[in-house]
């Protein structure tokens, strides 16, 4: 049988029906252990006959079990190759992939940054394709926590860091920074209700970002991921699919750190 190939929009080779096998894994999951070809067919979105022939040849490789009924399962394996993934697990090297593709997606630039005594500190970042270049926060910067929008989703959910920082000065950066506590106080409640903090020339004149927090055990606080980059690119839709992208690659984030900790 020939193999099947493409490429992808960046010119690399794939091969077709690994990704769809790939996508049809990515169905399970420790709420959903078992699955049936219906409904395979129908999250995946691929042909019956298509669904059945992948999952087919999984269950002939040992990686998934098919029962009396005709559901499917994950095997050990597929546990085995998890583990590995596990064990290696830090969360620079797996937020790098989500930084990538939101810089790539929007153009902007995407941010990892972790909490701090004395501030948000930035630990990684990645340029996406717009011209504005954000010199100011870079690799090893550290921003207050009560500007910018990933700072401020850390105060948002981190009731200890919220306590502390409303009982502190709030110096302001430009006129939109939030300088009164009480206004700080309610529009952190606001960030927490949407599970997404946004900002808008607060820090930066010019500059607007979207954040979301990467929660650990117990919802506890372990960083933020977001995007910065023009203000105008920030405001109606386009600000809100920004939104919701970062708070999906977040929450992804957040599984994975709550995996890994098992």
């Amino acid at each position: 049988m020939a193999r099947e190939a493409v490429e992808d929009s960046s010119g690399r080779e794939t091969v077709g029906s690994v990704l769809r096998a790939c996508q049809l894994l990515g169905q399970f999951s420790a709420e959903r252990p078992v699955i049936t070809l219906a409904e395979l067919t129908a999250t995946s979105g691929f042909n019956k006959p298509t669904v059945h022939r992948l999952m087919s040849t999984l269950v002939e490789a040992g990686w998934v079990h098919r029962d009396h009924s005709g559901a499917y399962r994950v095997r050990m394996p597929m546990f085995t190759i998890g583990a590995a993934a596990l064990a290696g697990f830090d969360l620079r090297t797996e937020a790098r992939p989500e930084l990538e593709a939101l810089a790539s997606d929007f153009g902007d630039t995407a941010f990892l940054m972790v909490p701090s005594a004395a501030g948000a500190v930035c630990i990684d970042r990645v340029e996406g394709g717009k011209p504005m270049v954000l010199a100011a926060v870079s690799i090893g910067s550290v921003l207050p926590y009560h500007a910018a929008a990933a700072p401020v989703a850390m105060v948002a959910f981190d009731s200890e860091l919220r306590r502390r920082i409303l009982r502190d000065p709030l110096p302001a950066f430009t006129e939109m920074t939030h300088s009164d506590p009480g206004e700080f106080a309610a529009h952190l409640d606001q960030v927490r209700a949407e599970g997404v903090s946004r900002s808008r020339n607060d820090y930066l004149h010019g500059v607007s970002a979207v954040a979301a927090p990467i929660l650990g055990s117990r919802d506890s606080l372990v960083g933020t991921i977001s995007l910065g980059g023009h203000s105008e690119d920030f405001t109606g839709t386009d600000g809100d699919v920004r939104a919701e992208a970062v708070r999906a690659a977040a929450q992804r984030l957040s599984t994975s750190l709550n995996a890994a900790r098992l």
